[in-house]
């Protein structure tokens, strides 16, 4: 009879360990391009999710493709989704050093078509991946990155919604409003400093003249990057991480994208 229960033990654990194993974060770097600048992002998904999914493409902050949007792309691919985080400044290029955030994301935002079409070259990876449903794609960024994802709604491409935590808020410009597809959603700081009220207003008039889908949540006495729990490392007076606000906003964005991927277009 030992011998029998100790079969059924071992027989028991192995085929635990056969079952979670299937049950396993996947993760892959691709290299890609925009015209002669060398990008590589992030790929995530779970194989245990069956079929094609929805696929969301993830903007990082000024700071570059770093450990932090990284874990954000896992945690949005344990959720059941595809998630590609995408690099908008250049192959390894992350820095720690404001100074030089500051000027890596000025280069990039001088120019808005070149802005637009270096995350448009990240939403095609996203979108070519074969695990991915090409009809069900969302965005979400974060800082700079909620700017990104906005310039992507502004150029018309073609996403479920779109997600801007702490994001600069930028209104769509002349004639750009009529473009939007996407439904938006924007979570920000009562206290952010970088953005104020004005912005604020600005954006929400802006969207309603547009005739936009769109949602946004204020979270009281949060700063910027209120989401990133290394953000008051930085010595920047305004960026502070905020538990309450950044699962707030978390689970709410859960609910937003449940509901735009579940609508018939």
């Amino acid at each position: 009879m030992k011998r029998l229960m100790t079969t059924v033990a071992a027989l028991m654990v192995g085929l635990f360990l056969s079952t979670t194993s299937h049950a396993a974060l996947k993760t892959e770097r691709v290299n890609y391009s925009d015209g002669e600048v060398q990008l590589q992002g992030y790929l995530t998904w779970d194989d245990a999710v069956k079929g094609k999914r929805p696929g969301i493409l993830v903007a990082h902050e000024w700071w570059g493709l770093n450990d932090y949007v990284r874990r954000r792309a896992e945690m949005l691919a344990k959720l059941g989704y595809v998630a590609f985080a995408m690099d908008m400044y250049g192959k390894e290029k992350a820095t720690e050093h404001g100074n030089e955030a500051k000027e890596w994301m000025g280069q990039i935002t001088a120019n808005g078509e070149a802005w637009r079409r270096r995350a448009l070259a990240g939403l095609e990876v996203l979108r070519k991946s074969k695990q991915v449903d090409p009809e069900r794609l969302g965005a979400v960024g974060y800082c700079f990155g909620g700017a990104t994802v906005m310039q992507l709604a502004y150029a018309g491409a073609d996403l479920r919604g779109v997600a801007s935590f702490h994001g600069s808020l930028p209104p769509p410009g002349p004639g750009e409003g009529k473009n939007i597809k996407a439904r938006i959603f924007a979570a920000t700081g009562a206290a952010d400093a970088f953005v104020p009220p004005e912005r604020v207003q600005q954006f929400q008039r802006a969207l309603d003249e547009a005739g936009a889908d769109w949602m946004m949540l204020t979270y009281g006495h949060a700063r910027h990057a209120f989401t990133n729990p290394d953000a008051g490392k930085y010595g920047i007076e305004n960026l502070q991480y905020n538990a309450d606000a950044d699962r707030r906003s978390w689970a709410a964005m859960q609910a937003f994208f449940k509901e735009v991927f579940a609508a018939e277009r």
